[in-house]
């Protein structure tokens, strides 16, 4: 055999062609993997809202395998993903969001979280969109010492709105007008 052997040759581009495609499947099962588990943590990355014979508008968010309501919304029209929180006074949020969102930093004070003590500054969240949902004016913290992307949506947005869950679904309500 010569080194320009087309046996040879043949059988590398075949072994080549192999592994090739082990490779192509590995990041096709990958990407598929990682949507599977960003739709799995975030069933409402795009909330659709309907409006209701009462003229509200209205979004049904379904809970994660966690029993949590994770959902795709805007700051100041910056995307954002926020967790319904009941048990959060405010709208939390981490600082690189709040930057990004252009809120400015207000007072200063303390606040008792499941991590311990932490310092928090007040700010205002001029819009804050879910779907077709839109609130103004909604009072907010920035914590310093939250690390996640993830904005915890508390009272001060949640007490804007009427909310009914039945089962896994949370049914959001709100008059725009």
């Amino acid at each position: 055999m010569t080194p320009n052997d087309p046996e040879k040759s043949s059988k590398r581009l075949g072994q080549f062609m192999i592994a090739g495609g082990f490779v192509l499947a590995l990041i096709l099962l990958t990407t598929l993997f990682d949507g599977y588990l960003d739709n799995a943590r975030n069933p409402n990355s795009n909330p659709q809202s309907t409006i209701n014979a009462f003229g509200e508008s209205e979004l049904i968010l379904e809970s994660n395998r966690q029993g949590q309501y994770v959902v795709t919304g805007y700051i100041n029209n910056i995307p954002a993903e926020f967790i319904l929180d009941t048990g959060a006074t405010d709208v939390v949020i981490p600082p690189s969001l709040a930057q990004a969102s252009g809120l400015e930093y207000g007072y200063q004070s303390q606040a008792m979280t499941a991590n311990g003590l932490v310092s928090i500054y007040s700010t205002v969240i001029q819009e804050l969109r879910l779907g077709n949902i839109t609130l103004m004016n909604v009072r907010a913290s920035i914590n310093p010492a939250m690390h996640e992307s993830m904005v915890l949506l508390g009272m001060s947005a949640l007490g804007q709105v009427e909310f009914n869950q039945q089962g896994s679904r949370l049914t959001l309500r709100h008059d725009n007008n």
